[in-house]
């Protein structure tokens, strides 16, 4: 594990932190667009005050904080967004609402021009995958034997459960404050 120093420059500010490498002392400056800047920030992350001598200084600790905030809201968006598609093994059912056409014509009852509507399919539906599916299983000890026939789960939904599974996992393990903020 790195263990990081804060270092205070001649106008008594911490400007960035030291760490002892194979190569010898390391000086790292707070500045992100330096990728060993966003180690230390991924270390404070990770382990805490357990990679500093000393106190995680103030900014630092925010900069963290910051990136692990923006980090989780990252992974929630993303997990979200997974387990709004649709489910493989149930499919989706088409969608169809009314929208105007751009043409409008005068309705003599109203004495007013009105819009043109036509239904239109806003989500096509999409049939489930089969449940199952069979592949062919080859002897590994006698090379020579015909194949047998085997059903399994098919693999696509087997990806879909896992994904899906994966993505709540991350929904429910994320701090409300960043659901809030999503």
């Amino acid at each position: 594990m790195t263990i990081y120093t804060p270092k205070i420059d001649v106008e008594d500010v911490i400007a960035g932190v030291e760490t002892s490498t194979d190569i010898g002392l390391v000086y790292i400056p707070f500045d992100p667009s330096n990728s060993e800047y966003q180690q230390v920030l991924d270390a404070i992350i990770e382990q805490g005050a357990d990679c500093f001598t000393g106190d995680i200084p103030e900014d630092l600790q925010a900069a963290a904080d910051a990136k692990q905030f923006a980090q989780q809201l990252a992974d929630y968006n993303t997990a979200t967004a997974r387990l709004a598609q649709y489910i493989v093994s149930v499919g989706r059912a088409e969608v169809r609402e009314m929208q105007p056409t751009g043409e409008q014509v005068w309705n003599e009852d109203t004495m007013e021009m009105e819009d043109v509507m036509m239904e239109v399919v806003t989500v096509t539906a999409i049939e489930p995958v089969e449940a199952t599916v069979t592949r062919m299983v080859y002897s590994e000890d006698d090379p020579m034997a015909e194949p047998t026939e085997e059903t399994i789960e098919n693999p696509v939904i087997t990806t879909d459960v896992s994904e899906r599974a994966e993505a709540q996992v991350t929904v429910d393990a994320t701090p409300q404050a960043v659901k809030d903020a999503a």
